[in-house]
This record gives structure tokens, C-alpha cells and sequence, in this order.
């Protein structure tokens, strides 16, 4: 009696985590959904026997601005190659990736116009930038294999989206040094998505743009959350609305630094906090998180939070509890 009662909360469990039909193609298919012995959708790879995503140019092609060499398709910025290591915190534990980037891409991205063209007298927009920096088509190419990575490890999307968030926020944050002249004004310079993974470094802006690309590229809605008042860029990513920031569709996601999925009253330099409503800019369609254990855990910090600034400080079990959620997501 006792086993029926277990298998059927493990079974409970894993169709939680998959969907009745999700839990079933997991078994014959790869982190993107492409069928076992199929080309993906996103070439050149192929999704083997052991439903595992790998570069097969010779039979699914290659994309655009890229040349086959083999079962590799080659970009003409793959030069000068470094390797980077990148960290990310899940179900507890601390895991790393690590990826080629290479120096001529990083300096091609730098060296882009940064600029747009309008016409009949249209205002510049930061949407249009912002879009334009996640869309660049040569960086698209040399981003996707850390895509790839992240669906080789998890079948399940909202565990893949789980590995892109942390992996985000824990690049360390930092401004460029290098600067732009604009009108005559100095301004620190924002970073391209894959120049992050190249200087290992960026801002709010950079990382959340680098976010947004990862979590479109697994499949999900996104948007951007513009704070003009505290000059603050973060991310919303399609979720239950229950559990959406300022009544929206769209859980908050925090990229400057480690933090719970949802919790939107982090205590920023100078212990700053978001007041301000956000400008939203649509990024991406796709689909939404379902199964939001983060909720309740961010609800729980923010509890925490309350009474420190209420009390001064915890009682032994919150103190308890908040140690169980600094290991579980990396704070």
C-alpha cells in the first residue's frame, strides 16, 4: 500500500515537471524536442541516439554566414578562441559550463555601428536597440552552442530556463571601459550579448540582453522591464499571472546578480529598491513557465526581509531557512 502511495506521488511529480505528453517524448527526443535521429530545427545539429544534441553539418546543413568543414559549420570571426568557464547553482548544488568564445567576434560586435536609421522624422527608441542587440545574426551563430549546452543537460524547458538564469547572473557585474562619444558627451559603452561571455563581465542592460537571448532561444515569451527612474534594465519571462510582477504575465527575473526567480524587492547599491512602474518591451513569443516553486521561495525571502528591517534581524529558524535558500540558489 505504502509503494502505490509513493509511485503515484513520484509519478505526480514528474508530470508536474513534464506535462503528460512532455514526460513520454522525453524519452525519444533531445533538450529542443527534436525527435531522436532528426535534424533540429536549428542546424547543424542532430539529435543521436542517446537524445543528445551534436553537430552534424554533412546531413542537416549549415545556417547562414557559416561554411561546412565536415560536420562543423564554421563562422569567419571563429578566431583567436579562449576558453571560459561559467557558473550556475541548481537543486542546490554549484555545476559549470565551459565554452569557446573567440576575440575576433568580441571585436566585431564592438566595432558595429551604434547607430540606427530612421526615417519621417521617428524618435530613437531603446526598444529598437535593445532588439537589435539580441537579433545580430553572425552573433546568433556562436551563442547558440551555449544554447545547446544548456538542453543537452535538461530535457525539461523550466530546467533549462532554471540553468540560463542562474548561469546569467553569476557573470560578475561590471561596466566596460570602454566609451562613446555621442553629441559630445562621454557615455560607457553596452556591451552585445556574447561580448558579455567574452569580457566574463557586464551590466544590468548587457546581461539582461544575454538573458532574453538564452531564454527566447529555449523557447519562452520575454520581455524587457525598463525601471527609468532607477535606470535599471531586468527581465520578465512568461509565467502564470498569479505570479507576475505589477500584474502582468511576466514573472521578474533579476540578471545583475544571484537571486530567486520572481523576487522583484531586491536591495540594490546604496540599498536602492525598484519603486518606479517599469516600461515593458516585448522581446520574444514562445511559451510560459507552468510549475513555480521559486514563488513561494521568493515570497519567503521577502518575509525575511520584512522583519529585519522591522526587528532588526531573524529568529534562529528563518535563520535556518534563509541558509537552506542561499545553497539552493547560489545567493
Amino acid at each position: 500500500m505504502n509503494f502505490k502511495k509513493y509511485f503515484l506521488i513520484f509519478l505526480f511529480i514528474l508530470l508536474i515537471n513534464f506535462g503528460s505528453a512532455g514526460f513520454f517524448d522525453s524519452f525519444n527526443s533531445c533538450g529542443d524536442g527534436t525527435k531522436i535521429g532528426e535534424c533540429s530545427k536549428n542546424s547543424p545539429y542532430f539529435c543521436d541516439e542517446n537524445g543528445i544534441l551534436i553537430e552534424k553539418a554533412s546531413i542537416c546543413g549549415c545556417p547562414n554566414l557559416t561554411e561546412i568543414q565536415g560536420n562543423l559549420c564554421i563562422s569567419p570571426y571563429q578566431e583567436n578562441p579562449k576558453e571560459i568557464n561559467l557558473t550556475y547553482f541548481f537543486s542546490g548544488k554549484e555545476f559549470n559550463i565551459s565554452m569557446i568564445v573567440y576575440e575576433k567576434m568580441a571585436n566585431y560586435l564592438f566595432y558595429s555601428p551604434d547607430y540606427l536609421f530612421y526615417s519621417n522624422g521617428e524618435e530613437p527608441k531603446k526598444d529598437d536597440f535593445k532588439l537589435r542587440k539580441i537579433n545580430e545574426e553572425n552573433q546568433r551563430i556562436l551563442l547558440m552552442p551555449l544554447v545547446i549546452k544548456i538542453q543537452n543537460l535538461e530535457k525539461n524547458t523550466e530546467n533549462q530556463a532554471r540553468i540560463a538564469i542562474s548561469l546569467v547572473q553569476n557573470i560578475e557585474f561590471g561596466y566596460s571601459n570602454e566609451s562613446l562619444s555621442v553629441g559630445g558627451y562621454s557615455i560607457n559603452y553596452s556591451r552585445y550579448p556574447y561580448e558579455v561571455l567574452y569580457n566574463e563581465q557586464g551590466t544590468c542592460a548587457s546581461k539582461s540582453e544575454l538573458l532574453v537571448f538564452l531564454l527566447r532561444e529555449i523557447g519562452y515569451e520575454t520581455v524587457f522591464f525598463y525601471h527609468e527612474k532607477e535606470n535599471h534594465d531586468s527581465v520578465g519571462i512568461k509565467c502564470p499571472e498569479e505570479y507576475g510582477f505589477l500584474n502582468t504575465s511576466y514573472c521578474f527575473v533579476e540578471a545583475t546578480g544571484p537571486s530567486i526567480l520572481a523576487d522583484n524587492e531586491n536591495i540594490y547599491l546604496g540599498g536602492e529598491k525598484l519603486t518606479s512602474y517599469p516600461k515593458i518591451i516585448k522581446a520574444s513569443e514562445g511559451i510560459s513557465l507552468k510549475y513555480m516553486r521559486e514563488y513561494r521561495d521568493s515570497e519567503i525571502l521577502k518575509e525575511m526581509r520584512r522583519r529585519i528591517e522591522q526587528r532588526g534581524g531573524l529568529n534562529f529558524f528563518q535563520h535556518f531557512s534563509f541558509r537552506i535558500l542561499q545553497r539552493r540558489y547560489g545567493l
